[in-house]
């Protein structure tokens, strides 16, 4: 399984060629890049010509682009208007919210990825019909103007009665979009469960969000430190004969003095999880 750390460990920082450094010193060949503008900034051409030059030539790949959530660069807080959301029922809002997820997607004409990973809706976002049909009319477009970068739209289960792994396979059948998922595994354990998402997803999944919490929030914990059963988990992603990346999204610990070489030891724990499922 190829190893990856999404930039969400550090986003609180501004995303310069020196984390990107440390994150390959660390022993990771590839990030996700967690699309916040207080980390990465889209419109601003300066900082995304310099990551461009940097990529060009440095070994680290970016498997991975994370959909941006909000607007502004203080997670939400300036406002309600600030919140991404490509389910909105009013079309001005919504297709607000697709040009600023394009605007995200031009990166790839810079720097390369395989993957921008979506939400569909918002954290706790009750189900609504017609809220499927703007997700359509927005995953439909954002698909063609992705595809047009050579860079393929995944759809993230997420804590909403919109985007569980049920609710995206009926999306998907519904509306016929031949769309793959980043299985997130947080947001699993969370909702029915680790297993019983994975069984639903499985035959889609292209790519994951590795992290632990206990059960009712979304914590973003480093594997170990929730209650999710690790052991069990690799035994599940092992059958995939290694098609999917183990990817960690894990918040920042202040009090962490080596937080991605702690990343990289939680990755290696998991591996060896695998491994031992091999032998069993």
């Amino acid at each position: 399984m190829q190893h990856v750390l999404s930039t969400h460990l550090f986003v609180a920082h501004r995303l310069t060629t020196v984390w990107l450094d440390r994150v390959w010193d660390a022993g990771f060949p590839a990030v996700e890049i967690f699309c916040a503008r207080q980390h990465i900034d889209y419109r601003d051409k300066a900082q995304i010509t310099e990551l461009g030059h940097w990529f060009r030539d440095a070994e680290l790949q970016v498997h991975s682009l994370h959909a941006p959530m909000y607007t502004d660069d203080v997670w939400g807080r300036s406002g309600p208007h600030a919140v991404i959301d490509i389910t909105d029922t009013t079309k001005a809002r919504r297709m607000a919210a697709v040009d600023e997820i394009k605007r995200a997607l031009e990166i790839a004409e810079i720097v390369p990825f395989r993957y921008l990973i979506q939400h569909v809706g918002v954290t706790g976002q009750e189900f609504d019909e017609w809220r499927i049909e703007s997700a359509f009319s927005s995953l439909d477009e954002l698909r063609v103007f992705a595809g047009q970068r050579g860079v393929e739209l995944l759809l993230e289960n997420t804590p909403n009665q919109l985007s569980s792994a049920q609710r995206l396979n009926q999306l998907l059948t519904i509306t016929h979009l031949n769309l793959n998922y980043c299985f997130d595994l947080g947001h699993a354990h969370m909702s029915e469960g680790v297993a019983a998402e994975f069984e639903l997803m499985k035959d889609r999944i292209r790519s994951t969000h590795v992290h632990d919490n206990n059960g009712h929030d979304d914590q973003h914990l480093f594997p170990g430190q929730g209650s999710i059963d690790w052991k069990e988990t690799m035994r599940l992603l092992g059958g995939g004969s290694g098609q999917y990346p183990l990817l960690l999204e894990l918040k920042e610990v202040p009090t962490l003095e080596h937080p991605l070489q702690e990343a990289k030891q939680s990755v290696d724990q998991l591996t060896k999880y695998l491994t031992e499922t091999v032998y069993e």
